[in-house]
């Protein structure tokens, strides 16, 4: 192997800030905060998620929800829910389209001028 192109590894514990879960390990990754574990001193990285506390590996659906993401989602949801109620679909539009449609062959139906002609043949008879 060649010398000096590798970069240094360290003794880490990750640790997951959702459920408490520590993993002693090596890694590349350096922090200000440390902890002695057998006399070696390891850099302490805090994760949110781990294989310990995400849903795939435990089989739970626990939600860490740190950003606000799923009420920012719900919010959206319930938005487009009171904008589809408010809105008429296409059905509702033709309906009412045909209603009006009727309505005004029923006025022109019973015109008063029809009704005058139709007065004015019954008494011809």
């Amino acid at each position: 192997m060649k010398k000096d192109i590798h970069p240094e590894v360290y003794p880490v514990v990750f640790v997951d800030s959702s459920c408490g879960a520590e993993f002693i390990t090596t890694s590349t990754q350096k922090s200000d905060e440390t902890r002695d574990i057998n006399g070696i001193t390891h850099f302490v990285i805090h994760t949110e998620i781990s294989s310990a506390s995400h849903p795939f590996y435990t089989g739970k659906q626990v939600l860490v929800d740190t950003a606000r993401r799923i009420e920012k989602f719900q919010s959206r949801v319930n938005k487009q829910k009171d904008a589809a109620e408010s809105r008429k679909g296409k059905k509702a539009k033709r309906a009412a389209a045909k209603a009006a449609e009727v309505a005004t062959e029923e006025k022109t139906v019973n015109t008063p001028v029809e009704e005058e002609k139709t007065e004015e043949a019954q008494t011809e008879k």
